[in-house]
Formats: C-alpha cells, sequence, structure tokens
C-alpha cells in the first residue's frame, strides 16, 4: 500500500450517491445497470487523474490526499465543495413558444439546451416555462464510496489521462522517451488547444524536456518486390515549426 501525495497520479474506482442511497455515477458497470444509469456508449472503468489539479470534484479531490492504496474509503462531500448552493439568478422563467418554435414540447423533467445552456424544466404552466439552469448535483451533499487501485508510475500513462480530461481525446498516440514526449492526433489540434495540453503536461510532469503534438499522417508506401506489391499504412508525422 502507498499513501497518496497531492500530484500524484492516481486510478480511481468510485460510485457516487446522494443522501436518499441513489446513484448518480459510477466507474462500474455492474452498479450502472443495477441504478438503471447504464448508458451504451459510456466507458465504464477505473479512472486516473492527477490529484489537486482539479480534474474532480473540490472535496473529493482534496479527500485523497494521505489516502492508501488498494483500500475502501466512504467520503462524504459538502454542498459547498461539490457543485455549489443553488443560484436564484439561474431558475428562470421562458415563454412556451420559444419551445414550440423549435418544435420543443416542453414538459416537466426534459432537459433543454437554451442558448448553449443546459437547464431542466420544472414547470409549465400560463404560456410560460420554469427552467432550472443549475447544475443537477448543485445544493446536495455529495457521498463517494472509492477505492484508489495504485499510484500510476508510468509517463505515457499519465499524459494518456491528461489528453482524457482535458479534451476527452481518447486515442491518440503517445511516444515517451529519453525524457521527451512525442502524441500524435488524428485531427490536428489549433494552436490555442495544444498549447493547453503542453502547459497541462508540464505542470504535472516537470521531467519532460521536452513535448510535441501533431497529426498523425497515413502514408501509403511500395515496399517492391519482397512485399510481392502489397502497400502498407505507416503512421509518422511531421513536427510542428
Amino acid at each position: 500500500m502507498e499513501e497518496v501525495k497531492e500530484k500524484d497520479f492516481v486510478e480511481l474506482e468510485y460510485t457516487g450517491k446522494l443522501d436518499d442511497n441513489s446513484v448518480f455515477d459510477t466507474t462500474d458497470a455492474k452498479v450502472a445497470k443495477d441504478n438503471n444509469l447504464f448508458e451504451q456508449d459510456a466507458e465504464y472503468a477505473p479512472i486516473i487523474i492527477c490529484v489537486g489539479q482539479g480534474q474532480i470534484i473540490k472535496g473529493l479531490d482534496r479527500a485523497l490526499v494521505g489516502k492508501e492504496t488498494e483500500k475502501d474509503y466512504k467520503i462524504k462531500v459538502s454542498v459547498e465543495e461539490a457543485y455549489g448552493k443553488k443560484n436564484a439568478k439561474l431558475i428562470q422563467l421562458i415563454p412556451t413558444n420559444k419551445f414550440l418554435k423549435q418544435n420543443i414540447q416542453p414538459m416537466p423533467g426534459l432537459q433543454v439546451n437554451i442558448d448553449g445552456m443546459m437547464g431542466l424544466i420544472k414547470t409549465v404552466s400560463g404560456g410560460r416555462t420554469l427552467v432550472d439552469f443549475n447544475h443537477p448535483l448543485s445544493g446536495k451533499e455529495l457521498n463517494y464510496d472509492i477505492k484508489i487501485k495504485r499510484i500510476v508510475k508510468d509517463d505515457k500513462e499519465k499524459i494518456i489521462s491528461i489528453l482524457k480530461v482535458t479534451i476527452g481525446l481518447k486515442d491518440a498516440e503517445v511516444k515517451v522517451e529519453n525524457n521527451k514526449a512525442s502524441i500524435e492526433t488524428k485531427e490536428d489540434l489549433p494552436k490555442e488547444i495544444k498549447d493547453q495540453i503542453i502547459n497541462k503536461i508540464k505542470e504535472s510532469l516537470p521531467g519532460l524536456d521536452e513535448i510535441t503534438i501533431k497529426k498523425s499522417e497515413n502514408i501509403v508506401t511500395d515496399t517492391s518486390s519482397k512485399a510481392q506489391g502489397k502497400q502498407e499504412d505507416l503512421n509518422t508525422g511531421k513536427s510542428d515549426k
């Protein structure tokens, strides 16, 4: 067993519950199915996060420091260190016609996107619809059953986790050799995103001397008669300058 310190990368299993014991989130597929939360396209597996870097809610993040690997813990997170108190300004009355013009029939419990903001319809009456734009878990204390499976030591695993947490990227090719990290992506990323990722990696892995991010290219190569005319796809990349 090892004790977790701030800026450690850890592999974490968790199930989040409300005070009434209803489950709202989990890394366990069976728990998700048992509680009618299972989504076919979702990934159910332990997550890797960097402790103290704000990659999970504040209260749970803080609670990980000092915990030991391979042990089960129950963590209670206050409203203030979870999703905060409900903001009355984010509960708004919207003309029902605005929904009807978009072919949306408003009804209580329906989640909607209004001008780029996600909200939950609370009531519909008198030509007006009451929508709550607060986070669904705002105003609630949260309870977590957690297990820290291990402290992650491998730099490649750490970088892959940063890519997932920062921009949701799951299919990048990552290589780390001689204190140099190379990341190849299927799509060319905007410079601002590349800079953000590089800064995150530098903060978390200060031992790296060089970090490059580039789009991989499929190159079809004719390898002469030895390959009997067979073409091979090779993933390569040109460095950004």
